[in-house]
């Protein structure tokens, strides 16, 4: 089998996607500006059928009803197109403000998309279970029952439908514009660095790569230049977090939602319970990372762990990875297990789905994003090269595969919660890092691949519990009015202090987190933090019953992945699982089996 290694001083470049065959000349395209015309035509035609609609669903009713819900399938559809579409333009080249003003336009869609679902929600409680019912067992809408259940069931909890309207018209250019102010501010932000005598301009997402550099004070300087960087957007940062809170916490206390949490679990389509044991069992085993840092300390020749060291490479740490290489290692261990996932993976990588060129002008981070009708697509990172870089576009890849294989499904049981977004990015990226490790050569190949195995585990326990405690902490001083940026960096320190333990020296936290992470200002999805951990111990659950079952298991998989857009997490996991999510049972397994490695590391560090 390939191996995805190769000892080079420079990479050959990563490719750009491809956008024109979406629609050709980015944001000036012509057949973009026709189809977002359409859409908006689209939208007027879907707001008379719901005027029109009968008040009651009754038999004679019955085929205006479903025309409404399938016409709001559509729009859903594509006005993720739209924005989909607009956000790859916008995050290419942050100085396309044409892209900048489409987004926005995109964000007017689906704010018109939600008033029309919050009305049809409003009708939804007008009706008696037995009239909702028929609507529910027509055939075309059996499919989406889940949805329509869920979406009646949410409106119980609802403004009355002229305040829900009036807040989702004032979120437009309130509430959400909060959200485009700092990803512009973000992506902006430039600055000098210096490396081999030479000083350029850097990206806050070339820079994110410097951190996973093997010379500490190169990791250093990219995290010193990246705090001051935040240090001269804090107060804009501040600001900007102060007003989306404050604007989330007013309509959950005229929705009645007690809990600023209420509205990230109905998301997530998971209980308290789930969660709460989750971090519990998390929280009581964050300690048995402690051999493994000390471990790394050693490698590194270091004596205090600080931030910027949470990504360092410990063995092997001239190796780089070409992005042809590690796509082909992707998919000739995928094919071991499911042909169908690796033959996916080969076509997304070879009809350029992926925009992967470490170039300046970009912004940072990564991600995956549909393409509405278009059924395609497509994914966003810079690759330069490190096996770090490897994991993103295997992870990236298995959020597009969960996407494909809802592909046939209809729209409203393609919409999958954000924890089982996970599922499958988190199980592809966990097959590739086993595989690498089952054909690594010698020891410090080995070391590596572990290193990178045990610092995800390491990450997702502790980085992003102390996001999600950050999150709690910030939300309940925001209640009494707006938080200064000195309290904020005082609660990012106190979370990641409880979330490490003492994994990080005192000298070691990151107080400007809370303005670096984009995380916390996205408003379409609050608290998005806990989805990865879930997503991580879940794909774990996952990952061992593939690992007993072979190549038996990817329908299996397949099937898991398709009932993740109609149900909820509990049953998803008893149901493709036979697990209860409320119980410690599941997780401890699940960190047990995240942790098993760890002697190993410590046995391997200390024969060095």
């Amino acid at each position: 089998m390939a191996q995805p290694a190769h000892k080079l001083t420079k990479l050959p470049p990563a490719p750009r996607w491809d956008l024109d065959s979406i629609f050709p000349g980015g944001s000036k395209s012509e057949q973009f500006k026709k189809y977002r015309e359409d859409v908006k035509k689209k939208l007027a035609t879907a707001k008379k059928l719901f005027n029109s609609l009968p008040p009651k669903i009754v038999k004679p009713s019955l085929s205006k009803y479903v025309k409404f819900v399938t016409i709001l399938q559509e729009l859903y559809d594509e006005i993720e197109l739209v924005v989909s579409f607009a956000t790859c333009l916008s995050s290419q080249d942050v100085k396309d403000n044409l892209a900048d003003a489409i987004n926005s336009e995109g964000t007017q869609y689906v704010s018109e998309w939600q008033k029309l679902r919050a009305e049809f929600e409003a009708l939804s409680l007008k009706q008696t279970d037995k009239q909702w019912q028929i609507l529910t067992a027509h055939p075309e809408m059996k499919e989406v029952k889940f949805y329509l259940d869920e979406l009646r069931d949410i409106a119980k909890s609802k403004m009355p439908i002229q305040l829900e309207s009036l807040t989702l018209d004032l979120a437009v250019n309130g509430f959400h514009s909060w959200n485009q102010l700092y990803d512009k501010m973000a992506s902006e932000l430039m600055v000098d660095f210096t490396e081999d005598g030479k000083t350029t301009k850097l990206s806050l997402g070339q820079l994110h790569t410097k951190m996973g550099n093997p010379d500490r004070e190169i990791r250093r300087q990219a995290f010193e230049k990246m705090s001051e960087a935040w240090n001269t957007r804090e107060n804009l940062a501040g600001m900007a977090l102060n007003y989306l809170a404050g604007f989330r916490l007013s309509v959950n206390k005229n929705r009645g939602w007690k809990s600023p949490l209420f509205e990230p679990l109905v998301m997530t389509r998971m209980k308290q319970k789930s969660l709460d044991t989750m971090w519990a069992v998390i929280e009581k085993n964050t300690k048995r990372l402690a051999p493994y840092i000390d471990a790394k300390k050693k490698l590194l020749n270091i004596d205090k762990f600080r931030w910027y060291d949470e990504f360092a490479p410990c063995a092997t740490a001239e190796r780089l990875f070409p992005y042809d290489d590690a796509g082909n290692f992707i998919v000739d261990n995928l094919k071991n297990f499911s042909p169908h996932l690796a033959e996916f993976c080969r076509m997304a990588l070879e009809k350029r789905w992926i925009e992967a060129e470490d170039r300046p002008g970009k912004r940072g981070g990564g991600y995956c994003t549909g393409m509405g009708p278009k059924k395609q697509s497509r994914i966003f990172m810079t690759y330069a090269g490190t096996y770090e870089n490897l994991l993103t576009l295997a992870h990236e890849l298995g959020h597009a595969y969960h996407s494909w294989v809802l592909n046939d499904k209809p729209i409203f049981a393609q919409i999958y919660p954000m924890n089982l977004a996970e599922t499958a990015s988190i199980f592809t990226e966990t097959f590739v890092t086993n595989a690498a490790l089952a054909q690594a050569r010698d020891k410090d190949e080995k070391l590596m691949l572990l290193d990178q195995k045990l610092q995800g585990a390491y990450i997702l326990f502790c980085n992003i519990n102390s996001r999600y405690l950050f999150d709690k902490a910030f939300y309940a001083e925001r209640v009494n009015g707006v938080v200064s940026n000195a309290r904020l960096n005082e609660l990012m320190i106190s979370a990641q202090k409880r979330a490490y333990g003492n994994l990080l020296d005192e000298s070691g936290y990151h107080p400007l987190f809370w303005a670096s992470k984009l995380h916390f200002f996205l408003t379409d999805v609050p608290f998005y933090n806990f989805p990865y951990t879930f997503g991580f111990l879940f794909a774990s659950g996952v990952y061992e019953l593939a690992k007993k079952e072979g190549r038996a298991f990817a329908d299996k998989y397949r099937a898991l992945l398709s009932d993740t857009g109609s149900m909820t997490a509990e049953q998803v996991a008893k149901k493709h699982l036979g697990v209860d999510l409320t119980k410690e049972d599941f997780w401890q397994d699940a960190v047990d089996n995240a942790l098993a490695d760890v002697g190993t590391f410590v046995k391997l560090a200390n024969s060095q």
